[in-house]
């Protein structure tokens, strides 16, 4: 895997060989330290809520995919917060709570909850009509197709939540980018461990197993997901 460094004025790491999945994991740790810091510096929105309920909106799991898996949205870690920022804003608007969400390299991941579900799909598809517009024309790839498409699911119950938001937060371990979920800088893994305790979030990942969440639509599923918290 070839790494080029951009002049020092933006100093960050970007990278020109975007089919290689696992380029994270492979920096150095001055370099993941790089992205994280980068990645703060952005102010990213954050939608902490104070505490968890199920009472008047609904809870929803949203995600959406890169055409053919295609890594668009990681073609370097400035796109990867931009699309990460962008979308939080996105669902701000429309959303009472985001509880947790995912970036990577050719999907996303993010767990809300709204009664503006059709507006907020609406918004997300200007999002990915306006994303795939920019990102072409930085890649000089007029005419690509970059999403595949957006779905969202409902939440059903007390255990499909908390199975859904431990899927979200495992999704970097899975695809095997990193190890440990708080090693992920694009994820809200490391404000949910802050915010919740080690011991509490290992309860919650014992208690709500992710088991075959995922299988039918997500590649590579583990049978057994490891612990990885």
């Amino acid at each position: 895997m070839t790494v080029f460094r951009v002049p020092a004025s933006a100093g960050r790491l970007i990278y020109q060989d975007i089919s290689e999945m696992y380029y994270y994991r492979n920096l150095s740790p001055e370099q993941q330290n790089e992205v994280v810091v980068y990645r703060r510096q952005q102010r990213r929105p954050w939608h902490s809520p104070p505490h968890w309920n199920f009472e008047g909106e609904r809870q929803f799991f949203i995600s959406g995919t890169c055409f053919e898996h295609d890594q668009v949205i990681g073609v370097s870690h400035e796109r990867m917060t931009e699309c990460e920022n962008a979308l939080l804003e996105v669902c701000g608007n429309y959303a009472g709570v985001i509880y947790t969400w995912c970036i990577l390299p050719n999907h996303y991941h993010i767990l809300v909850k709204t009664d503006q579900v059709k507006e907020l799909r609406k918004e997300i598809g200007r999002f990915h009509g306006r994303s795939s517009f920019k990102w072409n024309s930085e890649d000089q790839r007029r005419g690509r197709q970059v999403w595949h498409n957006c779905f969202d699911r409902a939440i059903k119950s007390y255990r499909h939540f908390w199975a859904t938001m431990n899927y979200i937060h495992n999704n970097p371990v899975h695809h095997r980018y990193v190890d440990k979920w708080r090693d992920w800088p694009w994820s809200s893994a490391t404000d949910f461990l802050e915010r919740v305790g080690r011991e509490m979030a290992e309860k919650i990942w014992r208690e709500y197993p992710i088991l075959e969440y995922g299988k039918k639509w997500d590649v590579d599923q583990q049978s057994e997901p490891k612990e990885s918290i």
